[in-house]
This record gives structure tokens, C-alpha cells and sequence, in this order.
């Protein structure tokens, strides 16, 4: 029986992270099998491909979106859908809709053509459902803690494009993709994402 593929997106510091980690303890407690995984990332080329990205000189945009969809079509080909296949639920930090947002719309490349891209490998991999944190850049930027990356040091001109970007998306993909308001407590928010769990699968 094929699992269920959940992602959460969303701009930086919108909280994606904490919420998936509830999300997965509230699964597990029901008897669930979960698997967290996160792009990029997730695989042992994903995870060089990652460092790449976020830590290294700025690529062109062109080149940036073909690194994170290489680093996408590993992760599902090597953790994605053999995790569904054995009836995991699975978890992503961020997923091809942080593509369509960042490369396709803040970036210029356009979203139809990043989304090209991702469709001749994806092909039945897409989500279940998508949890979008939307929340303005200028309150999310000031929980980042730690070493900035290169994408969270973008000026705010950008950051506020990605928002523009994913609320892009949702318009696009209104079925799949649900709004949660990011700017509230933890606890609001992670109610949020409950009810449209249980509501959407």
C-alpha cells in the first residue's frame, strides 16, 4: 500500500523544521511510520550537492536550478518512493515548490520552465499534500540564528519575491497546497497543520 507524501514549504525561518518534527511525533504516537528527509539533502549526494549550494560561490541562476533538481531526482528515485512503496509516510523539508519560488520566480528563470525541469523526473512523485508557512520576510529573517546561507543572506528585495513566489505556486496548485499563517505560536500553527491533514488525506 503506497504511503503518503507530505512537504512543508515555505521562506526562511518560517519554522518548517520545528513543525515537522511535531508532525512526525504525532504520527509516530499514532502507529505510523515516518520518514524525514529534507532538500536539498537527504542522500549522500544530496548532501554534498547542499553544501555546494548554500555555502560555496554564487552559481548562475540556470545552474543553480539543474544543481537542486539533481539533488531532487536522487532523493526520490533513492528515499522518496521506496519509503511510499513500503506505506511510510513521508516528510519533506522543502520539496520542487522551494524551486518554483526561488528559482523560477525570485530568480526570473520563470516557473513553467523550472517546472519542466522537475517533471521529467518526478512524474507520479508529487506530494499528497503541501504545507505552506507564509509569513513576511521581514519577521521570519530575525529568527534565523547561527551562520547565515548564502540564500539566507539575500537582500530583502528577494525574500520578499520567494514570498511572492510560493503565494505563485498555491495559486497554481490550490488542491495540493495549503496556507498556514507562520506568524503565529508554534502551537497555533501546528494546529493548523493538523486540520489539514485530517481534512485533505
Amino acid at each position: 500500500m503506497r504511503g503518503k507524501f507530505i512537504t512543508v514549504e515555505g521562506p526562511d525561518g518560517a519554522g518548517k523544521t520545528t513543525q515537522i518534527t511535531r508532525l512526525s511525533e504525532h504520527l509516530m504516537g499514532q502507529g505510523k511510520k515516518v520518514k524525514v528527509t529534507r532538500e536539498p539533502g537527504g542522500t549522500l549526494l544530496g548532501e554534498k550537492l547542499r553544501d555546494l549550494l548554500l555555502f560555496t560561490e554564487n552559481p548562475v541562476p540556470e545552474a543553480e536550478a539543474l544543481i537542486y533538481a539533481a539533488s531532487r531526482a536522487q532523493l526520490v528515485k533513492n528515499v522518496i518512493l521506496p519509503a511510499l512503496s513500503e506505506g511510510y509516510v513521508v516528510l519533506c523539508d522543502r520539496f520542487v515548490d522551494s524551486s518554483l519560488a526561488y528559482q523560477g520566480w525570485a530568480r526570473g528563470l520563470g516557473i513553467d520552465e523550472v517546472l519542466k525541469i522537475n517533471k521529467w523526473f518526478l512524474k507520479e512523485c508529487w506530494p499528497d499534500l503541501t504545507i505552506l508557512l507564509d509569513i513576511d520576510p521581514e519577521v521570519s529573517l530575525k529568527r534565523l540564528k547561527g551562520e547565515k546561507d548564502r540564500l539566507e543572506m539575500e537582500n530583502m528585495e528577494f525574500h520578499k519575491k520567494v514570498r511572492q513566489g510560493f503565494l505563485k505556486v498555491h495559486k497554481s496548485f490550490p488542491d495540493r497546497i495549503v496556507i498556514v499563517d507562520a506568524a503565529k505560536s508554534p502551537e497555533q500553527i501546528f494546529s493548523d497543520i493538523l486540520q489539514a491533514f485530517d481534512k485533505r488525506l
